[in-house]
């Protein structure tokens, strides 16, 4: 694992594991905050040993960004029965999203363990919030009040953002990636995506501080930039789904996408599929 990095006073990030997820541990006069736990039991337990060199306090808690496997697998190191027996924080509907898709993910995964042959997938148990967010909702943490934000659908239907008021810090999930293209997974909303962040965006002040999902930590100008690629994205897909292009179509009708055509399956599938009427809970198993 990577080293820690403070990015304000008593506000530390740990860019963890093979998806350079940020977990971040927030000070307070009470205990600590973590904010998403990794993507499995053995990387969770890993981040909590990262903490434990660091600091004694009590963990108050832990804040799911959002229901992908890379932020929540690691849950239960820190839940109930677990040594920090932690409160779990996260929007209100990660355990119908862990039904929907983190669910059959895992079965697939354990059903073929080819597909992930270094990660323990029987030690894996689905650990949803104790603690459900259906509102803003503050936590005093002793001297500090972190807000947390359930969002509108848009990179999951499971976005929440934790916002330090005082320190000015964002942290936002998989809204914002940094340290690669951003991912159109499981539950996505490749039309509404651009909305959610230029909303965040009316809020944030020069000098504010995000921490995305993965990667470094970054100012409102990228998130600005990469608000303008998601609505360039959605704004094309509407326009090639207008003309009766066919999913594949769309895509090559472009050759200046913003990121690699890879990366944007996912976003032309649920384009699509939104556009069309058709339900985008399908339980698929991809990316997260």
């Amino acid at each position: 694992m990577a080293s820690w990095t403070s990015v304000a006073p008593g506000v530390h990030q740990l860019r963890a594991g093979v998806f350079d997820l940020s977990v971040v541990v927030i000070e307070g006069a009470e205990g600590l905050l973590v904010v998403d736990s990794g993507a499995d039991p053995d990387e969770g337990e890993e981040i909590l040993a990262q903490i434990r060199e660091r600091s004694d306090a009590p963990i108050l808690g832990l804040v799911n960004t959002h229901a992908h496997f890379d932020h929540t697998f690691g849950n239960q190191a820190f839940g109930p029965g677990s040594e920090t027996d932690a409160a779990i924080h996260g929007h209100a509907a990660i355990g119908e999203h862990f039904a929907a898709y983190e669910g059959p993910r895992l079965a697939a995964w354990r059903a073929d363990r080819s597909r992930e042959p270094d990660r323990r997938w029987d030690r894996v148990v689905l650990t949803p919030p104790t603690h459900p967010v259906d509102r803003a909702t503050g936590l005093d943490l002793g001297g500090r009040t972190a807000e947390l934000r359930p969002q509108p659908a848009a990179h999951t239907d499971t976005d929440l953002v934790l916002l330090l008021p005082a320190e000015r810090v964002w942290i936002v999930g998989d809204l914002v990636e940094e340290s690669g293209p951003p991912m159109y997974g499981s539950g996505s909303y490749p039309l509404a995506r651009p909305v959610v962040l230029e909303r965040l965006l009316d809020e944030m002040r020069p000098g504010d501080l995000v921490v995305p999902g993965h990667g470094a930590v970054v100012g409102p100008d990228f998130v600005a930039r990469q608000a303008g690629d998601l609505r360039l994205i959605a704004e094309r897909l509407i326009v090639a789904h207008g003309a009766g292009l066919e999913e594949g179509a769309a895509l090559a009708a472009h050759d200046d996408w913003p990121f690699d055509i890879a990366a944007l399956v996912g976003a032309v599938e649920r384009a699509y599929a939104a556009l069309d009427g058709r339900p985008l809970d399908d339980g698929s198993i991809d990316d997260a």
